[in-house]
């Protein structure tokens, strides 16, 4: 199947490509425990095909920046198929839409029938906005939030519209475009930078929501992306958004909370053995999402290797 998929792209064929896209029931996976998100762009099938083999807690399917306008239609539909591929994931499987006034609304809409996890919609600005958004998207399907435009940042106590609200994505390079202030400024040691994580951190928090740090573009440079961890590990932020498997590997270590990481492990033990009694290896807990016996293994052998 894989092989077709990949010979229909390369022919350009939208066409019979969408004919692959077959909507599937899935089961949503709905933890919010995820430390690493990582970002896959949805034109580039190599990147796809490895999702089931990624470290990642989180995969961030990416429809918006990095694929350009003639890729679009092809990236979603890629999109869909792979969501088909994923019924049953212990990764939350969110896609990033394009921004609503650019075919946000559409895809989310098209979206609807594959049923991801969640969808992220980016330059989100007014709760009219996000209210419009609940209404069209899939009662099931959590919605996350880019906050990277002034008009989010000025909004921000005022986005998280019901349950369904769950997560916020900090676009710091977006975000500082639009406020007029140079990229330059988003350094280490900048106090506004610090000022701005802390205000994010904690606004978002009180409201119920899960904030996720902003992607360090530089990912060749591990070392001054290990010093950013610290530095939000220590202000009390537990996931960072991710572009390369490196940085996935470093935020999943410093990001341990190992009393939650014990408690997680020791539920999965419980719930696994308790469902394989009755005949059951796979199933979804409404905390921690899909449980079979891989991750039961692990749960085991976290507990086992005592690193936690």
């Amino acid at each position: 199947m894989l092989e077709k998929i990949e010979q229909t792209y390369k022919k350009r064929d939208l066409k019979a490509l969408n004919a692959f896209a077959k909507p599937k029931f899935r089961e949503i996976n709905k933890r919010n425990d995820f430390k690493s998100v990582l970002m896959l762009s949805c034109h580039k099938l190599e990147h796809l095909k490895k999702i089931a083999t990624l470290e990642a807690d989180c995969i961030m399917l990416n429809l918006e920046d990095g694929v350009s306008k003639e890729e679009k239609p092809f990236a979603l539909v890629l999109c869909a198929f792979f969501l088909t591929q994923h019924t049953k994931s212990d990764k939350k499987l969110v896609v990033r839409v394009n921004s609503l006034d650019e075919g946000g609304f559409e895809e989310i809409t098209y979206l609807n029938q594959f049923m991801p996890d969640a969808i992220r919609v980016p330059k989100i600005k007014t709760k009219e906005e996000v209210n419009a958004v609940l209404h069209l998207l899939n009662d099931e399907i959590e919605l996350h939030l880019s906050i990277e435009t002034a008009d989010a940042w000025k909004n921000l106590s005022t986005l998280a519209l019901g349950k369904r609200v769950t997560v916020f994505h900090l676009g710091i390079l977006d975000l500082f475009a639009d406020m007029q202030l140079s990229q330059s400024l988003i350094d280490i040691h900048n106090p506004t930078l610090h000022y701005m994580l802390s205000h994010f951190l904690i606004t978002t928090l009180s409201l119920g929501v899960k904030p996720v740090s902003f992607i360090f573009q530089e990912y060749k440079d591990m070392e001054t992306f290990q010093a950013w961890l610290t530095l939000e590990k220590s202000m009390g932020f537990s996931a960072k958004g991710c572009i390369s498997p490196a940085q996935v590997k470093l935020v999943n270590t410093m990001f341990v909370d190992t009393e939650k990481e014990r408690t997680r492990a020791k539920h999965i033990i419980k719930l696994f053995e308790m469902h394989q009694s009755e005949g059951i290896s796979g199933f979804v807990d409404e905390e921690y999402g899909f449980i079979d016996e891989p991750i039961y293994k692990g749960a085991l052998s976290l507990l086992k290797k005592d690193i936690i």
